[in-house]
């Protein structure tokens, strides 16, 4: 066969099968990049739904965290659920901090944001109640200067298993690199129910670990779940913390599963 009619069609095959693969996969768009219909927004101290300071909005195409009509920051963490809840998925997040942090806001909180899984939903939260039960992957951005990854993991109310052993420590760093500025980063999590998460960042795999599970203080004291409990499945949310923060992109692709 003429080398060049065999090149042609190794492209062809392979853009094919690269078609094929694109069409089996039905990635949904969890934001619309218009408006915030299907997601349900909890600010501690008001009532569901409640968007106090027009935190949660859109702009530019993009769900954003703004600050601009605080006076300061009182504690009034934010969380913007969409109204499905998920076991078995894949997760592309992008996402951007930009500006500075509001008057108010904690140290920790600068440049720091994250997208719940596994949460409960926002009408079961308490009025007064700071971070929903779930896993938390942490979203850090550099200070242009030290070292701080991204992708890392944090428990609200929940444990998790590493290297078999239970980990009640309440955040865990990532292996990922520091991203200083106001860049845009990739961020993709697999989510097998209760069996495994896996947190990759840029491409590359940073943090992986295993059967999430009810546990720990940092909940409601009336919370109806018992500790130990597997946490199999649960509703996503993207955090306000007190630093403007973008994502441009949520989408979500549902796996299969047997158990």
């Amino acid at each position: 066969m003429n080398k060049s009619i065999l090149v042609i069609t190794l492209l062809l095959l392979a853009v094919s099968c690269n078609t094929k693969k694109a069409e089996k996969e039905n990635w949904i768009q969890l934001f619309n990049g218009k408006d915030l219909s299907g997601w349900d927004i909890k600010i501690k101290g008001s009532p569901l739904n409640v968007n106090y300071k027009n935190t949660f909005r859109v702009e530019n195409g993009a769900m954003v965290v703004r600050y601009d009509e605080y006076e300061k920051f009182n504690g009034e963490y934010g969380h913007i659920f969409y109204r499905e809840p998920f076991s078995h998925y894949k997760l592309r997040i992008e996402y951007r901090f930009v500006g500075d942090q509001v008057e108010g806001g904690q140290g920790w909180a600068f440049r720091n944001s994250g997208v719940m899984l596994h949460s409960q939903s926002a009408a079961s939260m308490l009025t007064d109640q700071d971070f929903p039960v779930s896993i938390e992957a942490q979203f850090l951005g550099g200070d242009g200067v030290a070292k701080r990854s991204t992708g890392n993991v944090c428990t609200p109310g929940t444990h998790i298993v590493m290297n078999d052993q239970l980990v009640t420590q309440h955040c865990i760093n990532s292996s990922s690199e520091t991203y200083h500025g106001d860049v845009w980063v990739h961020a993709e999590f697999v989510v097998l129910g209760d069996e495994v998460i896996h947190h990759i960042i840029e491409g590359d795999t940073v943090l992986t670990y295993h059967k999430p599970q009810v546990g720990g203080t940092n909940k409601p004291a009336d919370y109806p779940v018992a500790d130990a409990t597997p946490v199999k499945e649960g509703y996503i949310c993207l955090q306000a913390e007190s630093h403007p923060v973008e994502f441009r992109k949520v989408e979500l692709l549902k796996l299969a599963h047997t158990r």
